[in-house]
């Protein structure tokens, strides 16, 4: 399958498992802190990937280090713990909506940061995508007045971040294999996640006796083995394979998922959510489609 078909089945792939993960993340803040959470999520994770990839950090060259590091940072530690905390308030479906700005950053960021340039098409189709994630942020808001949308804050500071990694994947690491990229950033972070994880109440008597500490730890390994592990080794071969713009885009795929898991939980789901839904599709297509 060459690399124009297998980006699209990459981006299937990613929505679904990411998609997903924000009613994981959801589930788990039942038993957990959001601190535990984040700090979990990068433990388990990187305990996953040390066992299936220290082989592969060998292929990593010196000048390369800094640029891992910093894309464990941005990519994976820091929105572990700014997403836990946003969905203590947030509805997760509107989570996933508000990462859609990812590929709007993605572009900015991209020119401004790292001169890589961006068609009129693309522009327009993330323009158009973003429009279907202002309805659905819209929406939602109508729909759950009494969520604390300041929240939503650390999310959008996430989206930065994830935009951030994107281009330094492209720029700067396109050559190395996903698995040493996905391994070496669980190398540079693993340590803070426990230092901190020793700074909360996880150890104690409270936190194993809570009623759904079972299920949230189950939660937690699904999401930082599927969620967290295999989807960031996809990602990193995403950004290989087409560009920052394309790879961002299944942020505006995730919604979709988010929002049938979140109907399914109980959270409203309407008509006009369905039509942003499509706009964003829309986007997406408009955003990648080759000039003819």
């Amino acid at each position: 399958m060459g690399n124009a078909n297998l980006k699209w089945l990459y981006l299937l792939i990613l929505s679904l498992i990411w998609g997903s993960s924000f009613i994981l993340i959801k589930k788990s803040l039942l038993g957990l802190s959001p601190y535990q959470l984040g700090a979990l999520r990068t433990i388990i994770t990187g305990l996953f990937l040390f066992t299936v990839g220290l082989k592969s950090l060998k292929s990593i060259k010196k000048s390369e280090w800094k640029w891992v590091v910093i894309s464990g940072f941005l990519g994976s530690f820091i929105p572990s713990f700014l997403f836990a905390i946003a969905e203590t308030e947030i509805d997760s479906a509107i989570t996933s909506i508000l990462n859609s700005l990812v590929p709007l950053n993605a572009i900015l960021l991209g020119f401004a940061v790292f001169k890589i340039g961006f068609t009129k098409r693309q522009f327009l189709g993330v323009i158009i995508g973003f429009i279907g994630t202002s309805i659905l942020i819209l929406r939602g808001a109508d729909l759950n007045p009494n969520q604390n949308y300041l929240y939503a804050g650390f999310v959008i500071i996430s989206t930065v971040m994830y935009a951030l990694n994107v281009n330094i994947i492209k720029k700067y690491l396109q050559n190395t294999k996903p698995l040493s990229i996905a391994t070496g950033n669980y190398v540079a972070i693993i340590i803070p996640a426990i230092v901190i994880l020793l700074f909360t109440d996880f150890f104690s008597e409270s936190t194993y006796t809570h009623k759904d500490f079972k299920m949230s730890m189950v939660y937690v390994v699904i999401l930082s083995l599927f969620g967290t592990a295999l989807a960031k080794v996809l990602f990193n071969t995403l950004v290989q394979i087409s560009t920052p713009v394309f790879a961002s885009s299944v942020t505006y795929l995730m919604p979709v998922v988010a929002l049938v898991w979140g109907l399914m939980d109980g959270e409203t789901f309407g008509v006009l959510q369905i039509i942003a839904s499509t706009i964003i599709l829309l986007g997406v297509y408009l955003a990648n489609k080759k000039t003819t």
